[in-house]
């Protein structure tokens, strides 16, 4: 009886699977993601360092989170910039201060800068999920706006989080030892994964079910976490940029690994969306057809 069911199970699993894994494929082909990482990557580059700025303005108002930013800084660089963290921290802290010190409207097409970046991961996304209708203009800048003010809180909130979680694994340590470091060092992961799991959510203009956004984020996070110590890795050990470009090795550096954790936010987009196409489809083929009645 077991082996019967674990058999129907298999029967219904794999081709479901098998589509999923098919769609999949064909849509990574279609919307040529490597090429539109390019693009993202670029303007992440020309739009970061206004970005950044934008974040550390609106934290510095908030006199909960003006004392979290040698925190948060420490955390993104430690953890998501896998190779010359130090030398990228050293000229965004020196870009971000001459930026402060433009005038009003040097500012006001800074925030510009930073509002294209979004809009880009927006158009980006939307036509991946094939979104026919666009949003309200009004509906679209409020959603950028609350983007731009809402989250400087939210990172701010989880660096302070992260901080109550390391003293938390420093007094567990005392009495298991191992496993407060072992859970510490899933906290980067678990950002990440619940960052990718927001955006594959709230950013199509359409509903996305909250177990698939979740499952394309846990693929997305395992995807990036190896890409990461891969990067390092290489850059590590064959040090090639260092010996061509020399001081300015960090430029090509710092675009290529943009570059692929595009490649990786936007693989995890695909592989969201295919889900809900892949068991949507199933689901309506195993829907009992209706008999037209006489």
């Amino acid at each position: 009886m077991d082996l019967d069911k674990v058999k129907a199970l298999y029967d219904n699993v794999t081709p479901q699977v098998r589509d999923l894994f098919s769609i999949f494929i064909k849509r990574c082909r279609e919307d040529n993601i490597t090429i539109s990482a390019g693009h993202l990557a670029y303007v992440t580059l020309l739009s970061l360092v206004p970005f950044i700025m934008v974040t550390f303005t609106i934290m510095s108002a908030f006199p909960a989170f003006a004392s979290v930013r040698s925190k948060l800084e420490h955390f993104v660089f430690s953890n998501f910039v896998p190779t010359a963290s130090d030398v990228v921290h050293k000229y965004m802290t020196d870009f971000v201060g001459n930026a402060s010190q433009m005038s009003a409207i040097g500012i006001l097409s800074l925030l510009v800068v930073a509002l294209m970046l979004i809009s880009n991961v927006d158009k980006t996304l939307n036509r991946i999920w094939r979104t026919q209708s666009d949003r309200p203009i009004v509906y679209t800048f409020a959603i950028y706006w609350m983007v731009i003010t809402l989250g400087p809180m939210l990172i701010g909130s989880s660096v302070v989080v992260s901080s109550y979680l390391t003293g938390l694994a420093a007094f567990t340590e005392e009495y298991t030892p191992g496993l407060g470091t072992f859970l510490l060092s899933l906290v980067p992961s678990g950002a990440a994964m619940l960052a990718f799991t927001i955006l594959y959510m709230v950013v199509p203009n359409r509903r996305v079910f909250a177990r698939h956004a979740l499952v394309g984020a846990i693929v997305a996070t395992i995807a990036f976490e190896i890409t990461k110590s891969g990067f390092a890795l290489y850059v590590t050990n064959f040090p090639s940029y260092e010996l061509i470009y020399g001081a300015l090795a960090v430029v090509p550096i710092l675009f290529l690994w943009v570059y692929l954790s595009w490649i990786i936010v936007l693989f995890g987009a695909e592989f969201t969306c295919s889900l809900g196409e892949a068991f949507e489809n199933r689901k309506a083929e195993n829907e009992p057809r209706k008999v037209p009645q006489e």
